[in-house]
C-alpha cells in the first residue's frame, strides 16, 4: 500500500528529519564543541520553515524568503560573536539553515528531497574527521586526476557536436562518450589499486589491474618476476588474473554500447574468464609465494591517453568500414588479429557500434582477444625466465581456446 503524504505526515517528517540533524549536533556538543546547537533549536527552526511554507501555499509569496533571511541573519550574528576571539568554522550555523530548508521543503517539494538533504547532511557532519583524513591522504596527482575527469566529462563533452560527419558517420559527442566510459572504468580501477594493491598483495593488484589495463599488468608483472624470482609464481598468477578480468571489462563495455552484442558474447567471454581463473589457480604453489607489490600502472584518466583512445577509436571505425567494404569478413578478421597486439578496446567498441549482430563480427572480436592473449603471454614470458615455460603454455593454450568459442 503506497504511503499517502498528507500534511500531517509531512509535518511529522519535518520534525523527525530536523531532529536527526540536531541529534548529530548534540553528539558533537557532548564531545567538546560548546557552540553546536542541539535538537530543540533544529526542530524549532524546521517548524518555523514548515509554517512559513504553509503560508506560501495559501498564496503569500514572501514568507519563505523572509524567514530564510531572518534565520540567516541570526546565524551571521552568532558566527560573528563566536569568531571574535579567532577564526572558526561555520558548520553549526549552516546546519541550522539546512533544518529550516528541510521544514520548508517538506511542504513544497517531493519528500525525497528533504529526506536526502537530512540524511546526507547528517552523514557529512558525522564523518567530518574521516573526510579531513581522506583529504590529507589525497596526493596532488590524484587530485589533478579528479579535476581532469570533471574537465572531460562536464566541460568537453557538452561542447562537442552531436551529429554525424563524413560518409563514415563520425559523431564527436558519441565518440567522446565512449572515451569517458572506458576511462571512467579504468579510473575506478586505478584508485582501487592505489588503495588496495600495495596492502593486499599481487593477486588483488592483478584482479583490479585488469580493470585498467591487463597488458600493462602483464608487462609490470613480468618485470617483477625478472627482478624477484621468488615472486615469479605469484606474478604469473596476477598477470593471468588481470587478463581474466579483461573479458568481464570488455563484456560490460560492449553491453553498455550495444546490449544485443553483450547477450551474444556473455557466455563466450564468461567461459574464457573462467578458464583464466583456472589457469591462475594451477600455477604450482612452490613458485607462487604471495608478496607485496604494485603494478606501476599510470593513472588512465589523463588528457593525452583520452585523446589517443579517441583517435584510435575513430581510426578503427573508419578502417573497419573500409575493410568490410573492400575485403569482406576475412579482411575484418585479419584486422582484428593485427590490432590485438596493441589495444583491443577501441577496435571492439568501434566494431559493435551501429552494427547489427553478425557472426563475422563475433569472430573478429574473439580473434582480437586471441591475438591480445598471445601478445600478453609474449610480453610476460620474455621477461620472466623462472616461469617462462609455464607462462607460454598457459597463455598460448588459453589463446587456442578462443577458436572453438569463436566459431560455435
Amino acid at each position: 500500500m503506497p504511503i499517502v503524504w498528507s500534511d500531517q505526515v509531512r509535518f511529522l517528517l519535518a520534525l523527525a528529519l530536523s531532529a536527526l540533524v540536531g541529534l548529530e549536533r548534540e553528539r558533537t556538543k557532548a564531545s567538546g564543541n560548546p557552540h553546536a546547537v542541539g535538537v530543540r533549536t533544529h526542530v524549532l527552526t524546521s517548524l518555523f520553515g514548515f509554517l512559513l511554507a504553509e503560508l506560501h501555499k495559501s498564496g503569500l509569496t514572501a514568507p519563505i524568503a523572509v524567514g530564510l533571511g531572518l534565520v540567516g541573519a541570526v546565524q551571521i550574528v552568532s558566527y560573528w560573536k563566536r569568531t571574535s576571539d579567532g577564526p572558526k568554522g561555520w558548520t553549526s550555523e549552516l546546519s541550522v539553515l539546512i533544518s529550516f530548508a528541510i521544514g520548508a521543503l517538506c511542504v513544497v517539494s517531493e519528500v525525497w528531497i528533504p529526506a536526502a538533504a537530512a540524511v546526507l547532511g547528517t552523514l557529512v557532519l558525522t564523518e567530518k574527521a574521516e573526510i579531513e583524513r581522506s583529504v590529507d591522504r589525497l596526493d596532488r596527482a590524484e587530485f589533478l586526476a579528479v579535476i581532469k575527469f570533471l574537465l572531460v566529462t562536464c566541460i568537453v563533452l557538452p561542447m562537442l557536436p552531436d551529429r554525424e560527419f563524413t560518409a563514415w558517420q563520425i559523431n564527436p559527442a558519441r565518440t567522446w562518450k565512449i572515451v569517458v566510459m572506458v576511462s571512467s572504468i579504468g579510473f575506478v580501477g586505478y584508485f582501487l589499486i592505489c588503495k588496495l594493491g600495495g596492502r593486499m598483495g599481487l593477486w588483488v593488484s592483478g584482479l583490479v589491474g585488469g580493470i585498467v589495463s591487463s597488458t600493462a599488468v602483464s608487462v609490470a608483472m613480468g618485470r617483477l618476476a625478472a627482478r624477484e624470482p621468488g615472486k615469479s609464481g605469484a606474478a604469473l598468477q596476477a598477470a593471468i588474473l588481470a587478463s581474466s578480468v579483461m573479458y568481464l571489462r570488455i563484456l560490460v563495455l560492449v553491453w553498455l554500447v550495444h546490449p544485443d552484442f553483450g547477450m551474444v558474447l556473455a557466455w563466450r567471454l564468461g567461459a574464457l574468464c573462467a578458464v583464466g581463473i583456472l589457469l591462475a589457480a594451477t600455477v604450482p604453489s612452490a613458485s607462487s609465494s604471495q608478496g607485496e607489490g604494485g603494478t606501476n600502472i599510470q593513472n588512465p584518466f589523463e588528457i593525452l591517453p583520452a585523446l589517443g583512445f579517441a583517435a584510435l577509436f575513430t581510426l578503427f571505425s573508419v578502417a573497419t568500414s573500409m575493410v568490410r567494404t573492400f575485403l569482406g569478413g576475412s579482411g575484418l578478421v585479419l584486422l582484428a588479429l593485427a590490432v590485438g597486439v596493441v589495444d583491443i578496446d577501441p577496435f571492439i567498441l568501434s566494431a559493435v557500434r551501429n552494427s547489427s549482430v553478425e557472426r563475422i563480427l563475433i569472430i573478429a572480436i574473439l580473434m582480437a582477444m586471441l591475438s591480445n592473449t598471445v601478445a600478453k603471454g609474449f610480453y610476460f614470458g620474455m621477461q620472466a625466465r623462472p616461469v617462462r615455460r609455464q607462462a607460454f603454455l598457459r597463455y598460448f593454450g588459453w589463446a587456442l581456446l578462443h577458436l572453438p568459442v569463436a566459431f560455435l
